[in-house]
């Protein structure tokens, strides 16, 4: 007998409310270079393409992560990074280095705007929706004297 998981579902995507968009570099690359001199991560010329847009959540994950089993004993160890995405399944695959943006939180009024590059796609995909680990894009803000 299969297992009716549709409740489950309808519950998870309720909680899937924030407006993001996920960008890929139209020639597939990482897309940004390191400026030697500044350290900053400068974007190169190729565009990006919207690959999708829609309902997920960006979230913070707990402070300690699993890494594989080894001899089947599990070790915790600290997390690269402090936000995962939770996308549908109906979204396309991801791919490592595709950035997700958020064009409207509906929990966390800080993250509008903010871009995040996908670290990890392999922590999970389950039968109500698909986890993403994330590291943040930190962007260089000018102040008013121009630096």
């Amino acid at each position: 007998m299969a297992l009716d998981l549709s409740g489950v579902r309808r519950v998870v995507e309720k909680l899937l409310d924030d407006e993001l968009q996920l960008w890929r570099d139209a020639d597939g690359s990482a897309g940004d270079e390191l400026d030697q001199e500044t350290g900053e991560l400068k974007p190169r010329g190729s565009a990006s393409v919207l690959v999708w847009a829609g309902v997920g959540a960006v979230v913070r994950q707990g402070q300690l992560s699993l890494v594989p089993p080894l001899d089947a004993s599990v070790a915790p160890q600290v997390a690269s990074t402090a936000y995962q995405g939770l996308l549908p399944l109906s979204a396309p695959p991801v791919l490592l280095d595709d950035v997700l943006s958020v064009s409207r939180p509906v929990r966390d009024p800080l993250l509008v705007g903010r871009r995040f590059r996908v670290a990890d796609v392999g922590v999970g995909t389950y039968a109500v929706v698909r986890v993403l680990r994330l590291d943040p894009v930190e962007e260089h803000v000018a102040d008013s004297t121009g630096c």
